[in-house]
């Protein structure tokens, strides 16, 4: 009885442990920075340490990590540091619960994270380390937060604030998804608040304008939504006067050249300007009014779908260019924060100002005529361009363009409006009402006000409060911590207390990645000639769900950071990849829906290798993966066949390839170039496609064409363990040294096409017979059309499809099809 050869087979658990330890003792990922290579910095952006890592991480930093491994194989000097986002509510949720300190849970996580990082097989520099908690780094946050307040950038303001009743603390407009906590999903209420911000509107323009720079290299729906978000308007501003008021009303505008139109006049119901313009006969309904408006969302009182609602203050204000008596009213749908609080009312040509003018049975006058119905009949308002009417000099203009700029040269003439722009942006509000944060670095001393810590004090650190100190009361944990409050004015020596709330943690990720560049240095947030080799960061990878939050504050950081001269660009992260989710069954991964896949459980049944070719074989980086549709057996099945291949060449190490077999040598060179270009276009999993293509025509070479002694053999194994190394990287080490080379393979050089093994021998010529495929001929490219046509017609498939006919025509499109017309 003949028994089968034992094949090799991966021991995935083995290698992992191995290489593990070997890249560790040897620093593999360190960068060189000696100036030898040319710098690339390839970053992911940096976790929470909620827990260990789940299927989303898997995604998320396997991505960076092709890239940056493909750098390092190019000759690039990569550094790819890995840190942590480590203050934030969860961790003081989780202290109230466990009656413990917000550390004790934060830096437990962190631990268990890069055990599982180290594990999943990442090419990080772990020297470069950081987390946000640690003094040594918001020492930094809160240096740079004292450089913007200097420059008016930072500055505190009352306002009413979106407030979550279940965290108890303060959101940012960002923070608030249609209406809720996006952490805890709790609907958002309104409260009045003595605020920090960060004046960030003085950077709209210049973070409009600077985009241009990324079309092409960041995603356009990131560039879309980050302009949607700062939502430049141009338009002008209008006084409008109001009796027993001193100073005018002014409103901002898009459409100045309706003003004839205006017929009532609407302020928010939470902005000062109506608590001010309101008569006492008023007050009870207005007082009313407004308490109801407070319970509602923003994303509320904008809905198209809300009813109309509103109180008239007992107020008129008069239109600039007619002298006509508008009625103020107080109504929802209008928002303090958007432009002034206020604005003019033209509801034939607005659809919410239409459905208000119905509902309270207030005038519609049109002065555009665009040939569609009355609005006032209809109920559809008329928003377009057409000819003006009803207008006095703007009658028998052309178009919009021109009545807008006529319009603004008469205000401007009168001393009642200018032309102007505004933006949809708002000021970002920082402050938060919670422990586990950054501290402001602020005192407020009754004779002196605001006064910075001074920057040799700094940290100011937090105390030591834990549980139940910690749970929401309405107002900041620190607060309670008296010794810590209470402090001498570092400018008079009287009493003072320091400011109690803590920064938002964006700010923390709005300014990391500079402090990779220079880990553990003490002179600044970093050195700026590390910064100056470093960056911008070349690759940056995270979700688009931080499109508006986390890419739009570190954008305006970079900018500020700029101005201030200590660096010398003015945009954080050259080219951004964004990565999809891992779903299951089509639907998000959740406890409660049971359909949570467990990272850990999948590496220890498939090994990493395996976990990592799935999800990048799925489909491109932005695309979800459904996990119910991959099967990482079947990829473990093919990670063994590649590495059998290694355990079957029997050429030499350094054996010369070119007396190797031809067509493997040609097939081999065309992979390399389309693993090339799959590469630099991030196409992940077309690069993997490839790589099994190239596995199946070395193992056909092997069993059944050269042998595995043949030179193209060895060659063709070396670079699927070259391109298999930016995928999976534990079986590429182990196949590197089973083809004789010392590790890693992590140190090899990509290889490089030979143009002339690019080009095709032959090329395949379909022969058809009245449109029917009847035989496929290999030919020379040159091929002529006699030579096709003899050769056609020589087929054993179109003689008999001919049956005895005669030719009557023979259609040749050299080199690639022949078309046989019988008579």
């Amino acid at each position: 009885m003949t028994t089968q050869p034992v094949r090799p087979i991966y021991d995935a658990a083995a290698s992992q442990q191995r290489w593990q330890e070997f890249w560790e003792a040897d620093q593999t990922f360190s960068p060189r920075d000696d100036g030898s290579r040319e710098r690339r910095y390839v970053l992911d952006m940096f976790p929470y340490p909620s827990g260990d890592l789940h299927m989303g991480h898997a995604e998320a930093f396997v991505m960076g990590d092709v890239v940056a491994r493909y750098w390092r194989l190019r000759g690039y000097d990569v550094m790819h540091p890995i840190g942590w986002d480590s203050f934030g509510l969860p961790a003081e949720n989780a202290a109230i619960a466990r009656d413990a300190h917000p550390a004790d849970w934060t830096y437990a996580n962190i631990e268990t994270q890069a055990r599982s990082f180290k594990r999943y097989g990442l090419s990080i520099d772990w020297s470069r380390r950081l987390h946000t908690s640690d003094a040594e780094y918001y020492r930094w946050t809160q240096w740079l937060f004292l450089r913007f307040h200097e420059r008016g950038l930072a500055y505190r303001k009352d306002s009413f604030v979106n407030w979550c009743p279940q965290d108890q603390t303060v959101l940012a407009n960002e923070q608030v998804v249609q209406g809720a906590c996006e952490r805890c999903g709790a609907a958002v209420t309104k409260r009045k608040l003595t605020q920090w911000y960060f004046k960030i509107t003085s950077y709209a323009q210049r973070l409009l304008d600077d985009m241009t720079a990324l079309e092409g290299k960041w995603p356009d729906r990131v560039l879309a939504m980050q302009r949607n978000w700062i939502g430049r308007s141009v338009g002008a501003y209008v006084d409008f006067t109001i009796a027993g008021r001193a100073e005018p009303v002014t409103v901002f505008t898009t459409r100045p050249d309706t003003l004839y139109g205006a017929t009532y006049f609407v302020v928010a119901p939470d902005a000062p300007i109506a608590d001010e313009l309101c008569v006492p006969e008023q007050r009870p309904a207005f007082e009313a009014y407004l308490e109801q408006t407070k319970k509602a969302t923003e994303i509320e009182r904008q809905s198209t779908e809300r009813p109309k609602t509103g109180v008239f203050l007992g107020v008129y204000a008069t239109n600039p260019v007619n002298g006509e008596q508008l009625p103020v009213w107080a109504a929802d749908y209008v928002l303090s924060e958007y432009g002034t609080g206020a604005i003019m009312a033209v509801p034939a040509h607005d659809q919410r100002d239409l459905e208000f003018a119905l509902a309270f049975d207030l005038p519609v006058r049109v002065v555009i005529d665009t040939g569609m119905a009355d609005p006032a009949q209809s109920g559809k308002a008329t928003p377009g361009d057409g000819a003006y009417v009803n207008s006095a000099e703007l009658d028998g203009l052309p178009d919009k363009a021109a009545g807008i700029a006529a319009m603004c040269a008469s205000l401007e003439a009168a001393g009642t409006g200018r032309s102007a722009v505004t933006y949809r942006l708002r000021d970002w509000l920082l402050s938060r009402q919670r422990f586990w944060g950054c501290p402001i670095p602020i005192i407020h001393c009754p004779s002196c006000g605001e006064v910075p810590v001074p920057d040799d004090q700094l940290p100011v650190e937090l105390p030591d409060l834990r549980g139940a100190s910690l749970a929401p009361k309405g107002t900041s944990p620190l607060a309670s911590a008296t010794d810590w409050v209470n402090v001498a004015c570092p400018r008079c020596g009287g009493a003072a207390r320091r400011d109690t709330d803590t920064m938002d943690t964006f700010v923390d990720s709005s300014w990391y990645y500079f402090r990779y560049c220079s880990p553990g240095y003490p002179d600044g947030p970093f050195d700026p000639a590390d910064v100056a080799r470093w960056m911008p960061v070349a690759q940056y990878v995270g979700g688009v769900e931080h499109a508006i939050l986390h890419l739009l504050y570190s954008r305006f950081f970079t900018k500020v950071l700029n101005d201030l001269g200590l660096i010398d660009f003015t945009e954080p992260f050259s080219r951004l990849m964004n990565q999809g989710q891992v779903i299951n069954e089509g639907k998000a991964m959740s406890k409660s829906l049971g359909n949570g896949v467990d990272l850990g459980e999948q590496i220890d049944a498939f090994g990493v290798d395996a976990i990592r070719t799935t999800v990048i074989f799925a489909g491109p980086p932005e695309d979800d993966i459904d996990w119910a549709d991959v099967s990482p057996g079947s990829t473990l099945k093919f990670l063994q066949r590649a590495y059998r291949l290694a355990t079957d060449v029997a050429s030499p190490l350094g054996t010369d390839p070119e007396a190797g077999d031809q067509a493997l040598r040609r097939i081999t060179h065309r992979s390399i170039a389309d693993l090339t270009e799959g590469l630099d276009s991030h196409r992940f999993n077309v690069v993997v496609a490839r790589i099994m293509e190239l596995v199946n025509a070395t193992r056909k070479a092997i069993d059944s064409g050269p042998g595995a002694a043949d030179p193209a053999v060895r060659e063709a194994a070396e670079v699927i363990t070259i391109a298999l190394s930016t995928i999976a990287p534990y079986v590429a080490e182990d196949m590197w040294e089973l083809l004789g080379h010392a590790p890693s393979v992590a140190n090899a050089t990509w290889p490089v096409a030979d143009p002339a093994l690019l080009v095709t021998e032959t090329v395949t010529c379909v022969v058809q017979v009245q449109g029917r495929v009847r035989a496929k001929l290999e030919v020379a490219p040159s091929a002529s059309e006699a030579e096709l046509t003899e050769l056609a017609l020589a087929q054993d498939g179109v003689q008999r499809a001919l049956n005895g006919r005669a030719v009557a025509q023979v259609i040749v499109r050299a080199p690639r099809l022949v078309s046989v017309v019988p008579a």
